[in-house]
């Protein structure tokens, strides 16, 4: 479709809210948009909604939302709205539908205040579990020295019990 073609459909901003980030659903997007033909892109915006700036016919741009809908739900994507407006100006949009990546530095710093959080909570739980295997090998030590002792009692006991019948033998043998 050449620039003039472009221009004679509708310029459409979509913003999608809900648990649409963190999940590749920019590139959900990104592939559906090419396979419609649209011509335009597809960003994160600070506030965690994606935004979608693109041109095509009412009809083609509404099959496209449904789309979305349904592929964005079946890999993870939990979509609170879609809101549209047709802007009333046209821009030379990319002709094949694409990701900005304007966007890349607020997403990788979200991404690693995010990893943080997650790994903090990850040593957390290893120094829980870490403690609990501590408890548990010094119970099993206690018990452990508990065994040997009565073990080693045992062990004079059956000692004593070997003289005593070596004795009877000794006393058998000599009859």
């Amino acid at each position: 479709m050449d620039y003039k073609d472009r221009l004679m459909h509708k310029c459409h901003s979509i913003i999608i809210t809900g648990k649409v980030q963190d999940i590749g659903f920019r590139s959900i997007v990104e592939h559906i948009g090419r396979s419609f033909g649209l011509p335009g892109f597809v960003f994160n915006s600070k506030d965690g909604s994606v935004n979608i700036l693109c041109s095509g016919e009412d009809t083609v741009i509404d099959n496209f939302k449904q789309e979305i809908k349904s592929r964005g739900a079946a890999n993870g994507a939990e979509i609170a709205g879609i809101k549209e407006q047709t802007l009333s100006i046209n821009i030379n949009l990319p002709e094949y539908f694409t990701k900005a990546s304007a966007d890349d530095d607020i997403d990788i710093g979200r991404k690693l205040d995010k990893a943080n959080l997650l790994l903090k909570a990850g040593f957390n739980n290893l120094n829980t579990g870490l403690n609990d295997i501590k408890i548990g090998i010094n119970n099993m030590t206690t018990i452990m020295l508990e065994q040997n002792k009565r073990m080693m009692e045992n062990s004079q006991d059956q000692k004593e019990h070997n003289a005593r019948l070596e004795a009877i033998l000794e006393k058998l043998a000599s009859k």
